[in-house]
């Protein structure tokens, strides 16, 4: 029986699936203190039992995005806080080649934050 998150994984429609599955594991390579969970029905990242960051495709454009839920804490430009008071999102084109040094770099900040 598949856990929670990896069903949703495989529900997500191609090109988002392979985005977001990439997403998923280049996350949890980052830190050996990275955990994945399972949280309001999608798939979240702790770092020590923390949430930090979680995945989802965006309702109105269709498009995977990396949330960051202390995001309000991160500068980047590319950041959206769109209604949010605390997350900001990083939105993805999965038609496209994933810009790795800027979530890397996003990521980086998220982690800081932790440690």
């Amino acid at each position: 029986m598949l856990k929670p998150a990896d069903d949703w994984f495989l529900k997500q429609e191609e090109p988002a699936r392979a985005c977001l599955q990439f997403l998923r594991s280049y996350i949890l390579q980052l830190d050996e203190n990275i955990s994945e969970a399972w949280k309001y029905g999608m798939p979240f990242f702790c770092y020590k039992g923390k949430m930090c960051c979680y995945l989802w495709v965006h309702k109105k454009y269709k498009q995977p995005y990396l949330g960051i839920v202390e995001g309000n804490l991160v500068n980047h430009p590319d950041l959206v806080i769109e209604k949010r008071a605390r997350m900001k999102i990083l939105l993805l084109d999965p038609a496209k080649d994933l810009p790795v040094k800027k979530i890397n770099s996003i990521l980086e900040q998220v982690l800081k934050l932790y440690k």
